[in-house]
């Protein structure tokens, strides 16, 4: 039987504990590492090169969205597997684009978590069932008798999308040249980009609008303790 690796992604010890613990009780499931945030996501899962990720949505520093996708382009054969609290049409719709491999509710039984693990390892797709049947239905509508699906609009690049999540975390041009490990000026030209791109022309409404697209969220807001919390732990 095959073991198959998998890597924690989430803010909280607690559910990494409890997750743990939960996965290396079965016999062909190995845990290998961990990561408390989405930059760390992307680079344990280089590192370890695990089968699944089990990735968490509200992350600090890179949200769980953009690791996805960015684990996706660099490490193909890491399968991501979103575990979230949400269950929104738009959260769900963002993660496929991203690259996720499956989608499953954090009050979603063991069994269907372990389940999950190895659809995906064994390269399936996973959903929570409820969420499965609401999405056919949606490309059903949208799609009838099959017709074609119509091109989107330009999306950011993977940097524009963690240039304007530390923005929108309340870090300084500085604090985001040190964390992302480019100049200052490089910075400033990412974040004038993104204005441009969005016709938005200050920091209160690019922070509004990172938030209504699911680039950050709400609790990742400055005066947030878990971003206090994160903004400690790389100064």
């Amino acid at each position: 039987m095959k073991t198959i690796t998998v890597l924690l992604s989430d803010d909280h010890t607690v559910v990494r504990n409890g997750l743990r613990l939960l996965l290396e009780a079965e016999a062909d499931i190995q845990v290998v590492g961990e990561a408390a945030n989405g930059q760390q996501s992307v680079r344990e899962t280089k590192r370890l090169k695990p089968d699944v990720v089990l990735q968490d949505l509200a992350m600090p520093l890179l949200n769980g969205l953009e690791a996805a996708r960015q684990i996706a382009k660099e490490v193909p054969s890491s399968k991501v597997l979103i575990l979230s609290a949400y269950s929104d049409d738009a959260y769900i719709e963002h993660a496929v684009e991203a690259g996720a491999a499956g989608y499953l509710m954090k009050e979603a039984g063991a069994d269907d978590l372990l389940r999950a693990i190895r659809e995906i390892a064994g390269g399936n797709a996973f959903f929570s069932p409820p969420i499965a049947r609401r999405i056919l239905k949606q490309w059903q509508d949208r799609f009838p008798n099959g017709s074609q699906i119509k091109a989107k609009t330009t999306q950011l690049t993977s940097r524009q999308a963690e240039v304007l999540q530390l923005i929108a975390e309340g870090y300084a041009t500085k604090q985001i040249a040190g964390l992302l490990s480019l100049s200052i000026k490089t910075v400033e030209k990412h974040r004038q980009d993104l204005m441009n791109m969005l016709n938005i022309h200050n920091i209160a409404s690019l922070t509004r609008y990172a938030v209504s697209s699911g680039v950050v969220e709400s609790n990742r807001m400055p005066n947030s303790s878990t971003t206090a919390a994160a903004r400690a732990s790389v100064v």
